[in-house]
């Protein structure tokens, strides 16, 4: 079992930037495929970012192409959302999430494929 926290939201200016961490529990992080999803209040959870177990692989939402990056330390077991130039649309609660798989470079865009959420952390771009 893997218990995920996440941390690093708040209150940030359009056009600002932060960093989300997700740090998870056991020794068997890099089984896992990892993933951040959003909510936005009155919408469905959305796909955010997702990245292999090695890391070699990643893969965006268009509306978050070229301003978020993905990353994770196997070593610190913990996965990275870098947000820069965020805008008031941006404004959700962020969740990390993990998928257990036995393929090195394969990540999953669908909630369904994910075994594990964190809690979330509110992210909230003032205009």
């Amino acid at each position: 079992q893997v218990q995920l926290v996440e941390s690093g939201g708040g209150l940030v200016q359009a056009g600002g930037s932060l960093r989300l961490s997700c740090a998870a529990s056991g020794r068997t992080f890099s089984s896992y495929a990892m993933g951040w999803f959003r909510q936005a209040p009155g919408k469905e959870r959305e796909f955010v970012a997702a990245l292999s177990r090695n890391g070699g692989s990643t893969y965006y939402t268009d509306s978050v192409k070229g301003r978020f990056t993905i990353s994770r330390d196997n070593a610190k077991n913990t996965v990275y959302l870098q947000m820069n130039s965020l805008t008031p649309e941006d404004t959700a609660v962020y969740y990390c999430a993990a998928a257990q798989t036995k393929t090195l470079r394969v990540w999953f865009s669908s909630p369904s494929d994910y075994d594990y959420w964190g809690q979330g952390t509110q992210v909230t771009v003032s205009s």
